[in-house]
Order: structure tokens, then C-alpha cells, then sequence
């Protein structure tokens, strides 16, 4: 055993799936000594990896999850209307979500959209983390992600710029790409240099996050320092296996319901169109990237996939698979040990390289 209590790898160098599926605390990442039953858990939390088995906490809020959550999308109307009162019901989750004491809020205007700061602890305001939210591109807000952001922020050390995108019905996913891009652009305005920007998202937010790194690679824009990729839903027509495979044991996302809406935001677009990119497009030249899913989502297997051919093109891209957790599981950070966890490991991410 390590004196951080992890295991020593044997010598040699590590199995092929092991080097694909974990990443590994650098040895000269410190971590405070835990004293109090309270820091002990927060320890605990922290210094989970992937590969074990899901946590009780993980358990249970995968089946509250499932019922609450899966089942309202699942038995939804297939219609705008359908849409529409999904997107009303997690706005007004959204206003019931809290921050530590400590958590500062600032709105900000874009030309055409919203977007607000996230600020907690000490950050680097030199540094910017640009974050686009999930929810299938017809969901989500700045305001619903704020737990997950104050935490995105404290362990990055860098303030997080949530962008609030226009959305689906009232818009389409290439709104959502022009959002992002001016969101970029008013980073770089402001004074930002593109080695201390980090762009991520999750699920529809990881499309689009991959999305806006191929534009700007289109156009010679200079690249961010990093991305972050949760669970992303790269090809938007679910051609992947583990959309049939694991339509059962995703927790959140009923398979037949995404893939009708994939259909419907690719219907008449051109092989060329920006949404289908990140599933086909050249990925040469993009910045170090994190992918993260889990083993039972339907995503899985295409965040696998990018994860490998952006390998393959060049990029230093990490993959980490999950046991046994919801979709996007570090949004639910609030009900799951392993939620937390996620956030060390995109730290240390960061760190590894220099970002």
C-alpha cells in the first residue's frame, strides 16, 4: 500500500485497459490529513476511484433517480409540449437549488444569450472555466447546475462561466453552437489567454463541448488548455451498441426517447452539418481531453469511442469508466460519494497537464 492508501501497481507497465480506463493521482498531489468524523467522510468521498463497486448512497439515489426522473421523461408526450413541461418542471428545480455561504453568483449578459459566474473559495481569476450544461439540448440552466458549479469551481481553483444557451423548442442545437462560440469569444475579449481556458460539459453539453472545439479549430481560432467531457452524447443518432445494450440499466435517459429527439434535431441537415462532428470529424489538434461516463448509461460505448479515436488522432485524451452510476453521475454530487470524487480527478487532470 501506498502511504495514501492506494495500491502499488505491480512493475511493468499497466494492462491496456487499465491504462484506458483510470488515471492516477500524480505523487505530488497532497491531501490533507483528515482529523474530525466529518473531514474522514469527506475524505472517503474524495479518494474514491473508478473501477469498485457503486457506494450504498450511489444505490439509492440511482433508483430515486429512476423513479422520479426516468419515468416522468419516459412516459412524457412525444411533442414540443412534452419538451416544454420537462423544461418547466427542472426551472423550477432549479430555483430551489442552494449555495454554501461563501458562493458568490454574478450574472453576466452575452450578445444574444445569459450566462452567469460561479465563484467559490479563492479562485484564479486569470483562469476560466467555461461549462455548458446537459439536458438534451431542451433542459438545464446555469441556476439548476449551480451545486455542481460551486464545486467545479473550488476544485479547480478558477472561476466557472455557465452559459445559459438558448434551447429546444423555441431554438435549435445550432443556437446552442453559436451561444458557445460568443461565449468564447467574449472570454478571449476579455482579456483570457486561450492556455488559461478549460471548456466542458456533460451530455448534450459534452456534444456541444466537442462541437465548439471543432469550430473554433475550423475557423483558426486558437484552442483552449483543456476540456472536460461527462458522459457525452457525441453522435446524436444513437448508432452506438450500449444505446440498445444498456437501455435497461441507464437510470436517467429512456433510450427510445433520446433517440427520437437525436432524429428529429438531424432531420434534413447535411453530412457536414456541425451537430454530426463530434461522431465523425477529425479530431487532430484538439487541446488534452477528459472523458468520464459510466458502464451502464447508453452513452458508454460513443464516449469510449471519441475517447479512442482522439487518442488515436494524436490527443492526449483520458477515459474513466464508472461502475454502476447514474448518467452524468457528478451532477448528483449532493447524494452520491463518487459524485465528489469526480471532481478530484478532473483537478488532478488539470494538473497533470499544467493547466
Amino acid at each position: 500500500m501506498n502511504p495514501d492508501g492506494r495500491r502499488e501497481r505491480p512493475s511493468g507497465p499497466a494492462p491496456a485497459e487499465e491504462q484506458r480506463m483510470t488515471i492516477d493521482t500524480p505523487p505530488h498531489a497532497l491531501r490533507p490529513v483528515a482529523t474530525t468524523p466529518a473531514e474522514r467522510r469527506v475524505a472517503r468521498a474524495l479518494a474514491l476511484e473508478p473501477g469498485g463497486p457503486p457506494t450504498l448512497q450511489a444505490r439509492i439515489a440511482n433508483k430515486v433517480i429512476r423513479v422520479l426522473m426516468r419515468t416522468a421523461w419516459e412516459h412524457g408526450p412525444d411533442s414540443d409540449a412534452g419538451l416544454v413541461r420537462i423544461q418547466r418542471a427542472t426551472d423550477l428545480l432549479g430555483r430551489l437549488q442552494a449555495v454554501p455561504r461563501g458562493v458568490a453568483i454574478t450574472p453576466q449578459e452575452l450578445d444574444g444569450c445569459g450566462a452567469e459566474w460561479v465563484r467559490a473559495g479563492a479562485p484564479d481569476e486569470d483562469k476560466v472555466f467555461l461549462y455548458l450544461h446537459g439536458g438534451g439540448y431542451f433542459f438545464g440552466s446555469p441556476r439548476l447546475y449551480r451545486p455542481f458549479n460551486w464545486r467545479l469551481s473550488a476544485s479547480t481553483a478558477r472561476p466557472v462561466l455557465a452559459l445559459d444557451y438558448r434551447l429546444v423548442p423555441e431554438h435549435t442545437p445550432a443556437d446552442a453552437l453559436a451561444d458557445a462560440l460568443t461565449a468564447y469569444d467574449f472570454l478571449l475579449a476579455r482579456g483570457h489567454e486561450p492556455a488559461q481556458i478549460v471548456v466542458g460539459g456533460d451530455s448534450a453539453g459534452g456534444h456541444l463541448t466537442l462541437a465548439l472545439l471543432l469550430a473554433l479549430k475550423e475557423r483558426g481560432t486558437p484552442l483552449p488548455a483543456a476540456a472536460v467531457c461527462l458522459s457525452p452524447w457525441v453522435d446524436l443518432l444513437c448508432a452506438a451498441d450500449s444505446h440498445t445494450a444498456n437501455a435497461r440499466t441507464d437510470h436517467l435517459i429512456p433510450a427510445r426517447k433520446l433517440a427520437e429527439l437525436g432524429k428529429q434535431y438531424c432531420a434534413g441537415k447535411e453530412e457536414n452539418d456541425p451537430l454530426f462532428a463530434p461522431a465523425r470529424a477529425d479530431l487532430g489538434g484538439l487541446p488534452p481531453t477528459m472523458f468520464v461516463a459510466s458502464g451502464t448509461e447508453i452513452l458508454r460505448d460513443e464516449t469510449r469511442d471519441v475517447a479512442e479515436r482522439a487518442r488515436r488522432a494524436g490527443v492526449e485524451a483520458v477515459y474513466q469508466e464508472w461502475d454502476g452510476l447514474v448518467h452524468v453521475f457528478p451532477v448528483f454530487s449532493d447524494y452520491m460519494p463518487e459524485g465528489k470524487a469526480a471532481f478530484r480527478h478532473i483537478a488532478e487532470f488539470l494538473r497533470r497537464h499544467g493547466v
